[in-house]
């Protein structure tokens, strides 16, 4: 780190952060087919945006995160389609705590509509 400017890095011409981040070449409607990031930047994480998206915020169309967003999610906190989570909100939903539109499987599993009834 530079004692006098505080850059992390200042020999590297080109710093895009700590940690890993991986994108295939290969794209699909303008993304990457595949994005892994567990990559931060000045004390904020990148979020990994792809068809498959992995990392600890993922969006895409198949998510595996801590906080994702996709049509089928793998994550502790998820919000997609298909969603298998410990919190999460889902069209269906497979988890600890879901809020679902249509049907879900966990420990505690509510359907939107009947929590929705309860409050007004």
């Amino acid at each position: 780190m530079c004692p006098h400017c505080g850059a992390p890095k200042p020999y590297e011409k080109v710093w895009s952060g700590f940690g890993f981040e991986y994108r295939s070449r290969t794209e699909l409607w303008g993304l990457p087919l595949v994005h892994v990031c567990f990559k931060y930047k000045y004390f904020r994480p990148r979020v990994a945006r792809g068809i498959i998206a992995v990392g600890q915020f993922g969006v895409g169309v198949v998510t595996i995160a801590q906080f994702g967003i996709g049509a089928i999610a793998l994550a502790q906190f998820a919000l997609g389609a298909l969603a298998i989570c410990q919190i999460g909100l889902a069209i269906r939903g497979l988890g600890q705590i879901v809020v679902v539109l249509d049907r879900g499987v966990g420990q505690l599993v509510y359907p939107l509509f009947e929590l929705l009834e309860r409050l007004f």
